[in-house]
């Protein structure tokens, strides 16, 4: 799912500035000093848990609010994992570039190329719709998670192990309206894109899109506390719960346990701090692709919102302070996580927040999303 960007306690408030560098004080006004008061915000709006991270070349700072249990009332760890959600994207998308440069298969591919008959119904036709449709944005097809039986199952959290196959999810998306738009004429967000872009991977490689990522990003990048996870809908080890409000807003439910096969490749991965950082330097120096294959990743389409582009998998906008930025976040039932870096990854600043309850924007993403964009913008 995703941010309003592209488009809500009773715990103990704890802040604290981790530092792999100099320590933080409270009346300088850097970066961290500011995500933190942005967190803190974050903190009074109702979110249980703030994590943050500043990085600048090697240094590394972080910064934590509130708290990664409201049952046991421990500190929001920053080395924690969290559900990524949309993040996922960035992955898929790196994947099915790689597969190009190896000469496996071109974005320019019709879908029903690789899987025919996917995409046939209510007026689609997926031999009409480039892979690079998919992972833009612009394919025209409708987000899944809209159709009434998928959102109600979701968002009750009722059957964390309810089986959604990819093709069901496709099937939901196809059935809400026939097509408004040409294919590659008009971006519009869509999970059901990246679902269809994991089952290419699979129809490419004879894999699940999950066994290509860790072989090809997890494992060369070293990112020991990321993982893909197809079944499973617990978090193992250390990890911040989620948490959403009801629609009144006043009861707060964990909702860690949570359905991961109906995100699949459209917003399923666990990460951490760290370790997304580790993976969007590499993917915007060019340690993941060729110089082609990066062109394409960072050739953006307009989303209809002034100064925000789209390219495979990551967003492109302007800071009120002039910076350019690329960005993508993720919404998923209990986290709501957001990262921005320059145009080589070497500066970044990211952000998770351990409460989301299917709507956006709400206070605590506007002003958390506000602390990001001015730690940013003073880096």
């Amino acid at each position: 799912m995703k941010s309003a960007r592209l488009i809500a306690v009773g715990a103990t408030l704890t802040l604290a500035v981790l530092t792999a560098a100099a320590p933080v004080h409270a009346d300088a006004p850097t970066a961290a000093s500011i995500l933190r008061a942005g967190a803190q915000k974050g903190i009074a709006d109702g979110y249980p848990g703030v994590v943050g991270m500043v990085r600048s070349g090697d240094s590394a700072q972080y910064v934590s609010a509130g708290t990664g249990n409201t049952a046991t009332k421990v500190p929001a760890d920053p080395q924690a994992q969290f559900r990524v959600g949309s993040n996922t994207k960035a992955f898929i998308a790196t994947v099915l570039l790689q597969l190009e440069a190896e000469g496996t298969v071109s974005l320019d591919d019709s879908v029903a190329r690789w899987l025919p008959g996917a995409v046939d119904a209510n007026g689609y036709d997926g031999s009409r719709i480039t892979l690079r449709e998919l992972l833009n944005h612009t394919s025209g097809i409708p987000d899944f998670v809209h159709h009434a039986s998928f959102y109600n199952s979701y968002a009750a959290n009722r059957e964390p192990n309810r089986a959604w196959p990819p093709q069901t999810l496709v099937d939901l998306g196809l059935a809400l309206r026939p097509p408004s738009s040409e294919p590659g004429e008009k971006w519009e967000y869509s999970n059901t894109n990246y679902v269809l872009a994991g089952m290419v991977i699979k129809a490419v490689t004879g894999n699940d899109p999950a066994t290509e990522v860790t072989r090809r990003i997890v494992e060369p990048l070293g990112l020991r506390h990321t993982v893909f996870p197809t079944l499973d809908p617990a978090l193992q080890g250390n990890y911040l719960h989620g948490y959403a409000y009801g629609w009144l807003g006043v009861v707060l439910t964990d909702v860690t346990v949570s359905n991961v096969q109906g995100m699949g490749a459209a917003g399923a991965m666990v990460s951490t701090l760290d370790d997304l950082a580790t993976f969007t330097r590499a993917l915007l120096d060019g340690q993941l692709l060729p110089p082609a294959q990066e062109a394409e990743l960072k050739t953006t389409v307009p989303t209809g919102t002034a100064d925000i582009g789209y390219g495979l998998g990551i967003s492109r906008f302007q800071l009120p302070c002039g910076k350019w930025v690329w960005s993508h976040n993720g919404a998923v039932l209990g986290y709501f996580s957001t990262w921005y870096a320059d145009d080589d990854g070497g500066k970044q600043v990211l952000e998770a927040n351990t409460e989301y309850h299917l709507q956006a924007p709400t206070r605590g993403q506007t002003d958390t999303d506000k602390g990001m964009q001015d730690a940013f913008c003073a880096l």
